[in-house]
């Protein structure tokens, strides 16, 4: 059962600066810009309905449900700390914490170190205008709105127009205070600032224009069942909605039944973000370690967040071995460029989670990669080959990694635990199933594989598509000058080398092949071998084009053969 209760802004900012109002465990961080908050206080000073707040009420002398953290009034992140019991009575907000905290920012703090300040000039029929500024000077003194009755503006501090209103509760007063100290003199122009005044006094300090809805939590029931009940409201007053998303909600659930797993996300994806582990892969990772790739938020069980803290140490030993792996299969470079799947990386952990080996032993089980580790050689070549062949793309793979992949390798990898890592049976399910996917790389196939792993393992697993151009070695315009020559031939990814920005762009441009090399290439030799291109200065005219086709694909497929794959 809810009850409701109307508050003044003014008196719930002061709340939450005292920490009566506190944000529990369950609740994730400011995500609110300064244009969404600068939005709700115009919709605030209109008299607008901006939606209720839910709160849990715990009494003093009591423990409560959930751990805590207090709001804060520069926008920076409190850790979550464990209380046993209340020194007061505080309301734990379940719901309407980027508003309560937008509005604690706005009045009494300061948002990326600027602080707020409403136009006294804006036309208040239209639109309330405030803004965030280290300093009033650097805001815009006029505007071009043509809805405005004034193109001047007055900038005046929030925090300063609160306080002068604080102190004498009368927004007349404090509004002809202020026209006689900017020595305003025309009375449009006063008129707007009485105006703006009185509405910010009546919205902000007057008014109880905040309504809290306050959950009843019967402490008679055991604490685990209370948790269950309110992480589930909170699931269902977030659901579907554009603030959390799926695995945001799941986080949070999860701290709801253990609140080290805040802290535990935290430091977790920082020091893993190297290899692209986000919280939405961390709380996945959780799940398949369990055997469960199809967990719903519905059934989410505090056994999961008691599952990650008890296994805390081991997980991190298993990611700390991936990122080894990584470094030592030559990916680490390909991972830490960002937007690559971590869907291979699961396994990894999963293949070393349950090993039956010690927390230090699976620290270091790739240490020996070169002499006889005998697992390594078989995740690599499974994963090179899964890369290339693109099996872990969000689309065109000829199934759903997220969904199909993931379940069907998680089959195969619970099926061989505490084995050598099972190569053979994920690649013979590659060839069983629908998928676009080939063992044995050839240059009639290569056109058909990831374009952009492939000139990783060109570029000696250093340099990616993502902070280079992509640009035809022999001119594209001088080649389609040669009569006949087919425009797949032209484009052949065996014509296409990697070159920074401004060359491509600039000098190189459309030389021809020879001339460039001869007259603007510096290390000849190194050039050549960087971009795999043949030595031979008879294969640099357009005239030999085809030619020169047949001896780079030599060149390139050596390169990615001697790769292992």
């Amino acid at each position: 059962m809810a009850t409701w209760k109307t508050y003044r802004i003014v008196e719930a900012v002061k709340d939450i600066n005292e920490g009566k109002f506190v944000l529990p465990v369950i609740q994730r961080r400011l995500v609110w810009d300064e244009e969404k908050m600068e939005m709700l206080f115009d919709t605030l000073i209109k008299g607008d309905a901006f939606g209720g707040i839910m709160v849990i009420e715990e009494e003093k002398d009591t423990k409560p449900l959930f751990s805590y953290r207090n709001f804060t009034n520069d926008g920076s992140n409190l850790q979550s700390s464990e209380v046993l019991v209340l020194d007061k009575s505080q309301y734990f907000v379940i719901d309407g914490q980027q508003r309560l905290q937008s509005l604690y920012i706005g009045l009494l703090g300061t948002m990326n170190g600027k602080n707020l300040f409403f136009d006294l000039f804006s036309n208040y029929k239209v639109e309330f205008e405030f803004k965030f500024s280290k300093d009033e000077k650097t805001l815009p003194s006029l505007s071009k709105d043509e809805l405005r009755t004034t193109e001047d503006r007055c900038w005046y501090s929030v925090k300063k127009l609160l306080d002068d209103l604080k102190k004498s509760n009368n927004d007349r007063i404090v509004a002809k205070q202020i026209i006689k100290n900017l020595s305003i003199n025309d009375d449009l122009k006063k008129d707007l600032i009485e105006i703006n005044v009185s509405s910010f006094y009546r919205n902000v300090i007057s008014g109880e224009t905040l309504g809290l809805s306050l959950v009843t939590v019967d402490k008679n029931e055991e604490e685990i069942i209370n948790r269950q009940r309110i992480v589930e409201l909170f699931r269902r007053l977030n659901d579907g909605g554009t603030i959390l998303s799926g695995f945001d909600l799941v986080a949070s659930m999860l701290k709801g039944f253990d609140w080290k797993m805040e802290e535990y996300i935290d430091v977790t994806l920082k020091e893993f973000s190297d290899i692209t582990l986000d919280q939405d892969n961390l709380v996945k990772t959780i799940f398949l370690l369990q055997d469960n790739s199809k967990k719903e938020m519905a059934g989410i069980k505090a056994q999961d967040a008691s599952f990650a803290v008890d296994n805390r140490d081991r997980i991190t030993a298993c990611l700390k071995a991936t990122r080894k792996f990584l470094q030592y299969s030559s990916l680490y470079s390909y991972y830490k460029d960002g937007g690559k799947s971590f869907i291979p990386l699961y396994f990894i952990i999963y293949f070393l989670f349950h090993k039956q080996i010690t927390n230090q032993q699976i620290e270091v089980y790739f240490d020996n990669f070169d002499t006889g580790n005998v697992d390594f050689p078989l995740i690599k070549k499974w994963l090179y080959l899964s890369i290339i062949n693109g099996v872990f793309r969000s689309r065109g793979s000829g199934w759903i990694p997220y969904r199909t992949g993931v379940n069907k390798i998680l089959g195969i990898m619970s099926k061989n635990k505490n084995a050598n890592f099972p190569y053979l049976e994920i690649l013979k399910m590659y060839n069983g199933h629908p998928l676009v996917f080939t063992d044995i790389i050839t240059e009639d196939n290569l056109h058909t594989l990831d374009f952009s792993f492939i000139f990783y393992l060109i570029y000696d697993k250093m340099q990616t598509i993502r902070i280079q151009d992509i640009d035809h070695i022999h001119s594209k315009n001088k080649l389609q000058s040669i009569s006949g020559l087919d425009e797949n031939i032209i484009n052949d990814i065996f014509n296409f080398q990697l070159l920074d920005y401004g060359t491509n762009r600039g000098e190189k441009s459309n030389l021809q092949l020879k001339y460039w090399i001869e007259n603007f290439v510096q290390d000849k030799d190194a050039y050549l071998k960087k971009h795999l291109i043949p030595n031979d200065e008879t294969l640099w005219v357009e005239e030999n084009y085809t030619s020169f086709l047949s001896a780079r694909k030599l060149l390139i497929m050596d390169k990615i053969h001697s790769n292992g794959i």
